[in-house]
């Protein structure tokens, strides 16, 4: 997969990207991702890629002749296979889940434009965003940190990423509910206990216990994530 991030703060996701399970991906070549500084595309003499926004209000929006000359030359690239995504990080979205981080993660490319200051034009929206997504009911200085959360929940998800592919497939929210509580050794510590059942080699039991204490922890902590008509 291909990846192209668009930021007015590049330097903002470098390191994040060069490390763990991303990081390993790209070294590897399952994973291609390229960042772009949007002001190469800046406008003018000053190099602006901000402006005040029509009718007044606090802030700075980005301009669309910057976003839209990126994207244009980022299309024309040659032999590179186009963008199943153009994505935009926004608050003002759908909140990021699994089951769209498993969709996502079947693209062969995707390109994702973090904002920055007060917004984007909404001409770029309209006109060239095909998806908006947001990783929560907060704001941020920037849209730098949810396109690193939105990159690391599809890398992840890719073949051959993780070393253990059972790993991602019983993560919290594959099947809707959290994972269950995990331990490890030693069995005993400071007079604390790992369950008897997982220490009893009974695979098929200790599959039954977790799939029960999932249940309970996801009806404790996130109710609204059950369907109790099929629970």
């Amino acid at each position: 997969m291909r990846i192209d991030l668009i930021s007015a703060v590049p330097d903002l996701l470098r390191s994040p990207l060069e490390h763990s399970i991303v990081g390993r991906a790209r070294e590897s070549g399952m994973l291609d991702i390229r960042i772009h500084d949007l002001r190469d595309w800046a406008v003018g003499k000053h190099r602006k890629v901000d402006d005040y926004p029509f009718g007044g209000g606090a802030g700075m929006v980005l301009k669309p002749e910057p976003v839209f000359q990126c994207l244009d030359d980022l299309d024309a690239e040659p032999d590179v296979h186009p963008a199943d995504e153009v994505i935009f990080m926004t608050p003002d979205a759908p909140v990021l889940t699994q089951s769209m981080a498993n969709r996502l993660s079947l693209n062969r490319r995707m390109i994702v434009l973090a904002g920055h200051y007060k917004g984007l034009d909404q001409r770029v929206r309209d006109s060239r965003i095909t998806m908006e997504v947001s990783i929560g009911d907060y704001v941020l200085s920037g849209g730098e940190l949810p396109a690193l959360v939105l990159v690391d929940a599809v890398a992840r998800l890719l073949p051959g990423v993780l070393g253990d592919a059972e790993s991602a497939l019983s993560d919290s929210f594959q099947d809707g509910l959290l994972d269950a509580p995990t331990w490890t050794r030693p069995a005993e510590y400071r007079g604390l206990r790992v369950p008897d059942v997982l220490l009893s080699g009974d695979h098929e039991r200790i599959a039954a216990w977790r799939d029960g204490e999932r249940l309970k922890k996801t009806r404790e902590r996130r109710p609204d994530l059950l369907d109790r008509d099929d629970r």
